[in-house]
């Protein structure tokens, strides 16, 4: 697991290039991007969603196994809980269609909040739990980067 702020984008160039590719393309988003997916590589896309973060999500935690999460908010915030797989039980079968396994909610081992410069990427054994607030309940627009692997 990455948290890291979009000032340092160009250190990301050297260690993964779709990962770059993914954080220039949320660095220049413009906040009005229609939802949808967009290509970035041939091994990299971006989902642009908006939903209202919650005090609690219903689904626990999730996993992929063939994607990694590069995750921020270019409207308003969300707050991430996240754990390693292993210390968690999963509640449902890994579904190939959505790659993802979900995990009953337990204490996480952390948490981030992403928005205002702030980015997180999950990598497969980050189970993370979107949806959570950051402070109050509310609207918030995402890109979420899925880098293949």
């Amino acid at each position: 697991m990455i948290i890291d702020s979009l000032t340092n984008i160009e250190f990301y160039k050297s260690i993964n290039e779709d990962i770059y590719q993914g954080l220039l393309f949320i660095k220049n988003a413009d906040p009005e991007i229609p939802l949808g997916e967009y290509p970035i590589t041939d091994n990299a896309k971006a989902v642009v969603m908006e939903y209202e973060t919650q005090i609690k999500n219903h689904f626990g935690y999730e996993a992929h196994r063939h994607v990694i999460d590069v995750q921020y908010c270019i409207k308003n915030e969300e707050r991430i809980p996240w754990s390693n797989v292993k210390r968690l039980t999963p509640h449902t079968e890994y579904n190939e269609v959505k790659d993802a396994t979900f995990y009953d909610m337990i204490d996480p081992q952390g948490e981030v909040i992403i928005g205002n410069d702030i980015f997180a990427v999950f990598y497969p054994e980050d189970a993370h739990a979107p949806v959570y607030c950051a402070k109050e309940p509310g609207y918030i627009k995402k890109i979420v980067i899925k880098v293949k692997v």
